[in-house]
């Protein structure tokens, strides 16, 4: 009997790399914004506001546990353009455009000006649909990494024409987290775990210690399987990797929005541990989440239907820093 790991994330496998895919998005269909956003964990705090659930506790003052985000200094740096098979149904990129002055800094081939826009607009009937792609440069905050995050987000619209009108005018721009999300909003957060190396069978899936006068092994499973069947089974637990996993915590919800200039509210005065001070635009998330500090996390809107009764903006009473 096992009291942790689960068959629904098997196997078990080091994720590839920091960066989650956010590969599906609500579609809303109301004003355009972009569908998601990446930050990194500074630490954990505690933020005390007034109970607005319906619990014993409500419109009473209550100290919750939340989690630090320090969203680097992101912009637009293209437009993506797909195409839609109509045998299959699958989507392929069929072109993009970038900003010169952010491409020059990426160091890409820039294909960009007024006159392709104008092109590309009056050809939007011939795709299916238009994304943002965006980069986020880590060497404005903490961690230690100089080459920016490149990575792409849904762009949210009732449709293509009002998508790509939306991804044009921000075209080199810098995109703001309050731009994105708003206080009180809920959302899913992806990110890799922390990573524990090679572990047995009693860390990475809880089985009990077989009884001391077991036969050499104390530590290991009591039985591989039935003698009838010639191979082990995926369903014993056996040791391996542990940890740095791709997961995901959703409906998580947003307590506060700050900007840089707000941000010396949310910071500890010795900074926090094993990121330092957060010099950039933050997010305050209510809970735990996945990942050690200065880990990677990607931020896109809840899947559920928890923001569909609208936005609550949570009151906040006082904000540990």
């Amino acid at each position: 009997m096992t009291t942790r790991g689960s068959r629904q994330y098997w196997p078990h496998r080091r994720a590839a790399r920091l960066l989650p895919r956010a590969r599906s998005f609500r579609k809303r269909g109301g004003e355009p914004r972009l569908g998601n956003l990446v930050a990194y964990k500074a630490g954990m705090s505690n933020i005390v506001m007034m109970d607005d659930s319906e619990s014993p506790s409500k419109q009473q003052e209550v100290s919750r546990a939340c989690t630090v985000l320090e969203v680097p200094t992101t912009e637009v740096y293209g437009i993506r353009f797909y195409k839609e098979d109509g045998l299959t149904g699958y989507r392929a990129v069929a072109a993009e455009l970038y900003s010169k002055s952010t491409a020059q800094k990426l160091k890409i081939n820039a294909k960009t000006n007024e006159g392709k826009l104008q092109d590309f607009k009056s050809k939007l009937s011939e795709y299916s649909d238009v994304t943002a792609l965006l980069v986020a440069y880590p060497k404005t905050t903490n961690v230690e990494q100089n080459k920016p995050e490149r990575f792409e987000s849904h762009v949210d619209g009732k449709s293509i024409e009002e998508k790509f009108d939306f991804v044009s005018a921000n075209l080199g721009k810098e995109v703001r987290p309050d731009a994105v999300f708003k206080q009180g909003e809920y959302v899913d957060v992806s990110s890799v775990t922390k990573g524990k190396g090679w572990q047995g069978i009693i860390k990475r899936y809880g089985a009990a210690r077989l009884p001391h006068k077991s036969t050499q092994k104390v530590r290991h499973i009591g039985t591989h399987g039935d003698m009838g069947t010639a191979k082990v089974m995926y369903t014993v637990p056996q040791p391996g990797q542990t940890g740095y996993n791709y997961r995901t915590e959703r409906n998580k919800r947003i307590l506060k929005l700050g900007a840089k200039d707000a941000v010396q509210q949310i910071n500890p005065s010795s900074g926090f541990k094993h990121y330092g001070t957060a010099r950039n635009s933050f997010m305050v998330i209510e809970g735990s989440i996945p990942g050690p500090a200065r880990r990677l996390v990607r931020i896109r809107e809840s899947l559920g239907n928890l923001n569909a009764k609208g936005v609550k903006e949570p009151k906040i009473v006082k904000l540990a820093g």
